[in-house]
């Protein structure tokens, strides 16, 4: 089976949480990724969690390995990629894209 291309647009926010739980501890079971969300103070069912894992998954944004009877999911998408396409979006919808007017808009502000 072919896995799906990285994606190119900012997971939704729920997603962004699940994948920063994986960022912070590398991989692992639906259930350490909702104790992590917990830990963040983020309490979302275990089939909500499952759901968003699925989502990301097929997305191309994390990946998953069967081990034992539980999968194991694993951030294919860095925590750099997300602040760049960030970035990007918000430069395009705010900025006309032009990356040189945002930074004068940064340098501008207190």
């Amino acid at each position: 089976m072919r896995r799906p291309a990285p994606t190119r647009e900012i997971p939704p926010p729920l997603e962004v949480e699940c994948l920063r739980a994986l960022w912070s501890i590398g991989k692992g079971s639906v259930r350490q990724v909702r104790e992590e969300l917990l830990v963040r103070k983020r309490d979302l069912a275990y089939t909500t969690v499952m759901t968003l894992l699925d989502r990301l998954e097929r997305r191309g944004a994390v990946s998953r390995k069967k081990v034992s009877r539980m999968f194991v999911y694993e951030a294919l998408l860095t925590r750099e990629a997300v602040r760049a396409l960030a970035v990007k979006q918000l430069v395009n919808t705010f900025f006309d894209g032009e990356s040189a007017d945002l930074a004068e808009y940064l340098k501008s502000e207190p």
